[in-house]
């Protein structure tokens, strides 16, 4: 079944986006679903498919959209015992460890988040997005632990989706680096596009992509004659690029510990504590985890805020960190 929207763009709606005007009118449709409408053929511009979602609007055009039924994957169930910090009829919050990737994609399509929601109730999870992708409105890299919310409902998913798309949600971040960061505190504001060298990582622009916000703060630095100069931050997200953090502690050289894609290279100092060398080489995962999760629940209509603690295999470097730093 096809629901079919028709809309006539008045005097104080010229000259914006194709994409932002049908978000305008249509506000439990996120702009994220409006842009794949419109790539897939689904949006008549004066009678005429359009694919370009920055399509500028004048007076009196018409818009007509064709939204079908969202598409039901056929997705294997993955036994793994979830670890749900909260659930109710409309949203799961999960603290996701890391190693676990959040959904299928080239190379694993069988053992990642969403096949375990397949196998904890395939029939309470969103399906507007991606077929692939049920239940997902946001996501954090797979060797990233911590928090993430996970829409049951298709009203649920659309509702997550514009506080994401208006950078409403609440997202902290620990993290330790490599080397110390001056100011201790500050924010970091630059362009976040795809590598022209690698299609696999992000980079920063000063002229193309989107917009990156990312509020930092020094918690811990940690700096002596047995111990690497190593710091704890705490990072605040504005926006929620691609690799955000990761891509703009590289941009000020201090690359996240444990970080293979966006490593800068820091000598071991000679001296160094044999116990606390084992742990920093043998970390098989970045230091980076989704520490606190807000937003405003889509149909209480409350504040919803929650916390997670540090892995043990992360608190760990910081004790002995702080035994050999006295």
């Amino acid at each position: 079944m096809i629901k079919k929207i028709n809309l006539t763009v008045k005097q104080d709606e010229k000259n914006i986006r194709l994409d932002v005007f049908v978000h305008k009118r249509e506000i439990n449709i996120s702009r994220t679903r409006i842009k794949n409408l419109i790539l897939n053929s689904n949006v008549k511009l004066n009678n005429q498919i359009v694919n370009e979602p920055s399509k500028k609007i004048n007076v009196g055009d018409i818009i007509d959209l064709d939204i079908p039924e969202p598409k039901k994957g056929s997705l294997k169930p993955f036994k793994y015992n979830l670890n749900i910090v909260y659930e109710d009829k409309d949203i799961i919050v999960i603290d996701k460890p890391a190693g676990i990737v959040m959904h299928p994609g080239a190379g694993n399509y069988d053992n990642t988040l969403v096949n375990a929601l397949i196998y904890y109730d395939k029939d309470s999870l969103s399906n507007i997005g991606d077929e692939l992708r049920p239940g997902i409105v946001h996501r954090i890299d797979k060797d990233t632990s911590g928090l993430v919310v996970i829409a049951k409902n298709n009203k649920t998913h659309e509702h997550l989706s514009n506080q994401f798309n208006e950078h409403s949600i609440t997202r902290i971040y620990q993290l330790l680096i490599w080397g110390k960061i001056r100011p201790s505190k500050g924010k970091i504001e630059t362009f976040i596009t795809r590598s022209s060298k690698n299609r696999q990582m992000m980079e920063t622009s000063n002229i193309k992509g989107k917009k990156a916000i990312t509020n930092y703060q020094t918690i811990e630095v940690f700096e002596n004659k047995n111990t690497p100069t190593l710091s704890f931050l705490e990072c605040k997200l504005e926006t929620g690029r691609t690799h955000q953090i990761r891509v703009h502690m590289n941009y000020l050289g201090n690359s996240i510990l444990g970080d293979k894609k966006y490593k800068k290279k820091f000598k071991m100092i000679k001296n160094i504590d044999k116990n606390l060398e084992k742990l920093l080489v043998n970390l098989n995962r970045q230091f980076l985890h989704a520490k606190t999760l807000g937003f405003i629940h889509p149909t209480k209509g409350e504040e919803m805020m929650f916390s997670s603690i540090l892995p043990q295999e992360l608190e760990i470097i910081l004790e002995t960190l702080r035994k050999t730093n006295n």
